[in-house]
Parts: structure tokens; sequence; C-alpha cells
């Protein structure tokens, strides 16, 4: 059986440190950003909190660690010496904690997944309802994003993602397979419907170039009407009836769009839970991921057809 871990005491005991850990972990965040409000948003205080550090630990050290030029903090020599052993401590600091993570067998206390938003909607929803509902002592937060958070930093325990290459270093499952097709309002599947020579207004990612490839030749005019960078608004742009959009079959059905026959379904980007392999075994990642994955192969079937 393994050894039950307190991680509440744990960083209770951890709290004496704070201090010393707190300007260094500031001179490493200023050396990365070069800036005081970078440095700020990187450690969610204000840019005053920053230069107030910065000052401390100088003179704790008496040594000048930056160059306060006109346009942002230079490191001195000293600076990013003081930088690499704050990032060294940083690095054994997440791998101690991910370990002492792994070993815990406790079904309370923090647990922070996250997952694109448009997933939690449509998709992880009742897996977070159901898992609230059966383990109440634990506090789970939710970080919705699309971007790929940093496992090692432990800025998620558990990661839900939409990818065809989920992270070599970690360990993971696919929870389903994915297919996308074309999606529109009732508008303009009836405009396709009745003229397969419309002109069709398509609403794509601001990084392509072009209309998605493989759509059907039975409908030959198509023009980039506009792009926009996140999915939420593309499906905000078709539920409006600006244009036909290429999207995951879930979203598109959930969404209440219509799935138009110009862009044939297509293989799509898998989704899989994803995490840390020492955080893996904990007791609340285990947990999550027991209700997580019956729940994809239960209802499999909505991402492909």
């Amino acid at each position: 059986m393994r050894k039950r871990v307190n991680m509440h005491s744990l960083c209770a005991n951890m709290h004496a440190m704070e201090p010393l850990w707190d300007d260094l972990h500031t001179v490493l965040c200023l050396v990365r950003r070069g800036s005081l409000a970078g440095a700020a948003a990187e450690l969610g205080v204000n840019y005053t909190t920053v230069a107030r550090r910065i000052s401390r630990v100088e003179a704790s050290l008496n040594v000048a660690l930056f160059d306060r030029l006109r346009d942002g903090y230079q490191p001195t020599e000293a600076g990013q010496s003081v930088a690499a052993h704050a990032a060294k401590m940083e690095q054994d600091a997440n791998a101690l904690i991910r370990q002492l993570q792994g070993q815990d067998d406790s079904l309370s206390g923090p647990l922070t997944i996250t997952a694109p938003q448009l997933l939690i909607a449509h998709g992880l929803a009742p897996v977070i309802d159901s898992f609230c509902a059966t383990y109440p002592e634990v506090q789970l937060h939710v970080r919705a994003t699309n971007d790929l958070l940093d496992l090692n930093k432990r800025e998620a325990d558990l990661a839900i993602r939409i990818s065809r290459e989920p992270g070599d270093t970690l360990t993971g499952l696919r929870l389903a397979e994915q297919r996308s097709a074309s999606f529109a309002d009732a508008t303009w599947a009836a405009r396709i419907a009745s003229n397969p020579e419309t002109l069709i207004d398509w609403v794509v990612y601001a990084a392509y170039k072009d209309v998605p490839r493989n759509v059907d030749p039975a409908y030959p005019n198509h023009r980039i009407r506009m792009t926009f960078d996140d999915m939420v608004a593309i499906r905000g742009a078709a539920l409006a009836g600006l244009g036909v959009a290429r999207m995951p079959m879930f979203l598109g059905q959930a969404s209440g769009l219509v799935q138009v026959p110009v862009l044939p379904p297509q293989p799509y980007a898998d989704i899989w839970v994803v995490g840390h392999p020492d955080v893996w075994p904990s007791a609340k990642v285990k947990a999550f991921r027991d209700i997580l994955v019956p729940h994809f192969r239960k209802t499999k079937g909505r991402f492909l057809h």
C-alpha cells in the first residue's frame, strides 16, 4: 500500500520558504520577460510588486541584478546567474511536488484540469458534473483554454486535448477519434441545396489561405468571406448566417447547424487525455479518468457521424 501523502501539510511547511522563493522567482520571470509588466503578468501581481522584490533581493545580495534601461530591464551577469539558479530550483521543486502528487491517495483537495472551451460545453460537462457529485471534497478547477498548458510546470494536473500529437513526454489515452465536415445555418443549407453552383462564402481560420481541400466538385464556386483565429468566433459567424464553416462533427451538431455536403467528412485531430507520468497515478487524477474515459467510449459515435 502506498504511503499517504498529505499535500496540505506539505504546502503549509513550504510557506516559510516563500519570501526567498518569491524574490528569486521574480528575478527569473523578469529575465524571461524583460519588463516589469511582463514579469507581473506571469507572476499574477502588479508591476510595483515586481520592482519592490527586485530591489529587496538586490539589497539582500548587495549586487545589481539588472540595469534599468529605457526599453526595459537588462540583466547583469549576476542577474543571469541568479536566474539560472532560480530556474534549476523551479525545475527541482516542480519535480518534487509532481512526485508527491503521484503518491497522493486522498480524494480531497485541489485538482486542476484543462480543456478547450467548446469541448467543455459540448463534451465534458456531464463528466464534470458526475465527478463533483461523486467526490464533493475535491476542489475542481477547470482551466478553459485552447493553449497547451505546461504540465511539467504543474499548470494543470490533467489535460484534455484535441491534437494529433498530444505530447511525447506525457502519459495519455485516446478518448475519441474525430471527423470534421462543413456546417452552415438553415438559410445557407437551403441555398446550397437549391443551387449547387451558388457562390459559397467560407468562414475559416486566419492561418488558412484558401478554402478547405477536398471540397466536393459538385459545388464549384467558393470564396473566403472572412477569417477568425478562434473556433468560438467561427461557430458564431456560422450561426449568424455569415457563411459555411469547417468544424468537428460534435460541435456542428451540438450548435444546431446543418451539415452541408460541400465538404465530405474528413479526418480531424483526435481527443486525448494526458498527464505528466509523475502525477498520472494520483488518486484524484485516476478518479477523474475513471469517469471521463467510459463517458467518451459511450458517446464516441457523435465525434465521427
